[in-house]
């Protein structure tokens, strides 16, 4: 797992870096467990944007990826490890005792041939899934649930991990990827090591339409609009803008969006780094 520089034979190749796909096993995905994905174009279902600079990008089938990792008490061999085309972590491609085959997040290190476990009678070892209850302090876990038999929604992109520091009654105290510590119930599931791909943050994509292949139109800033499109627009000659924002005029360094009612904030020992 690690990144390739290339030879600047064209303008496009000569700053990018990418992935050189060494975990990669297979380049063909489980048909039974592929879904058809749409276009929207940042698009609502009344066809007016509500997302903006969406658009156009590579076609893309979407892999079904188990998050509860509720098959309990079966083995799981790992047959391949796979590229996911919605995701920047990889997958690994899991059939059970009973012959069904499910998508997890595949953690930093997973080999082919290793066989993976979940719930009560787990051991602590990469890539099993188990309770908060029963991992031991001090590890390094990913794919964790906010809410019992949810599923997983906290650590789940490339080279990202918490890590359980405590436990006090029927909570977890944990720091999170953000730096935030929080409390999570016991009875909820996470998995042993880190999210694979964790030289993703080093990649360049070198040309502008690498960008567009991923779905992504080009951006204009609000500043260089008029007023009547963006609050930052306007002034003669160059301007500041004023204070950055939206286009709908939400302030964009500061303010604060979370509920101060929000019943989870008992939960939060220590908010994330600023």
């Amino acid at each position: 797992m690690g990144v390739r520089k290339f030879k600047p034979v064209t303008p496009g190749t000569r700053f990018r870096v990418g992935s050189d796909f060494a975990e990669i096993t297979t380049s063909t995905p489980e048909k039974s467990l592929l879904l058809t994905l749409s276009k929207k174009g940042g698009r609502n279902s009344n066809g007016r944007i509500t997302t903006k600079h969406r658009g156009g990008g590579s076609k893309r089938k979407y892999r079904i990826i188990d998050f509860k990792r509720d098959k309990q008490g079966m083995a799981g061999e790992v047959l391949s490890i796979e590229y996911d085309p919605n995701r920047t972590a990889r997958i690994a491609l899991l059939q059970y005792e009973d012959g069904e085959k499910r998508y997890i997040i595949a953690p930093n290190g997973l080999a082919v041939g290793a066989k993976l476990f979940s719930g009560e009678g787990a051991s602590p070892e990469l890539g099993n899934a188990m309770y908060l209850s029963d991992i031991p302090l001090g590890s390094i876990i990913h794919n964790i649930e906010m809410q019992p038999g949810k599923g997983a929604q906290i650590a789940r992109s490339a080279g990202s991990y918490a890590q359980l520091t405590a436990r006090e009654g029927k909570y977890a105290t944990l720091k999170l990827p953000s730096g935030e510590t929080r409390m999570i119930l016991k009875t909820c599931l996470a998995v042993i090591g880190s999210v694979s791909n964790a030289d993703h943050n080093l990649t360049r994509l070198g040309k502008a339409g690498r960008k567009r292949w991923l779905g992504i139109r080009p951006h204009t800033r609000g500043v260089v609009m008029n007023p009547v499109d963006h609050p930052m627009g306007g002034g003669e000659g160059r301007q500041s803008g004023g204070h950055p924002r939206s286009r709908t005029g939400v302030y964009a360094k500061g303010l604060k969006t979370r509920d101060k009612k929000k019943s989870s904030n008992r939960l939060i020992i220590s908010k994330r780094k600023k």
